[in-house]
């Protein structure tokens, strides 16, 4: 794919956004919004699954140390089971772009669609977290913040091995839910989590 280049906007002031954990069966989904400093740029911005934890983690300093302005922000387990999980990401972006302490003019997209209501115009790009610095940016942010509350969840909820899977559905996440039940962070809404406790 070309890098996305947008067509609409030629300034400083755009924000890219993207979400992390739509996937797994327990956790929030995390979203971040990212304008990054052309004066000052990250190099080895890619789409955060194609990143090492090491080169994640590393990256995620950089990024918050050089952009010109950055937010996180999250939609629970309890809206993503009443809403939707595609909806509960989409506002999940909404709020870290509503959230950024500088104001974007414009705001690029990861995936398909735009969230409702934004405060600036905005472009969705496919596959946006390996085509454009700023959603590959905001790909690592979300994945490395998502990554590290899953890990310490499991010190809640040992019984379920979080720091190894991070909720994805896994064989042994599957049969920690069968032996042990739902907990507070599993997401009620999933097709594999609803088909055990409906038993």
């Amino acid at each position: 794919m070309e890098p996305f280049v947008s067509l609409q906007y030629e300034g400083v002031l755009v924000a890219g956004a993207d979400e992390a954990g739509r996937g797994p069966l327990a956790g929030d989904v995390v979203a971040a919004a990212v304008i990054l400093n052309p004066e000052n740029p990250v190099v080895g911005l890619n789409d955060s699954k194609k990143l090492s934890e090491k080169k994640r983690e590393a990256l995620f300093e950089e990024i918050r140390n050089k952009a010109l302005a950055y937010s996180v922000a999250r939609a629970s387990v309890a809206e993503i089971d009443e809403i939707n999980i595609l909806h509960a990401s989409m506002l999940a972006m909404k709020r870290a772009i509503d959230s950024l302490p500088i104001a974007a003019e414009h705001a690029l997209i990861d995936g398909n669609r735009i969230p409702k209501e934004l405060p600036c115009p905005a472009e969705a790009v496919v596959k946006g977290d390996a085509r454009h610095a700023a959603i590959a940016a905001a790909s690592i942010l979300a994945k490395v913040t998502r990554d590290r509350e899953i890990v310490a969840l499991d010190e809640q909820y040992p019984e379920y091995g979080f720091a190894k899977h991070k909720g994805y559905p896994t064989a042994v996440h599957l049969t920690a839910i069968q032996e042990h039940g739902v907990c507070d962070i599993h997401r009620r809404s999933f097709g594999p989590v609803k088909r055990i406790i409906e038993g």
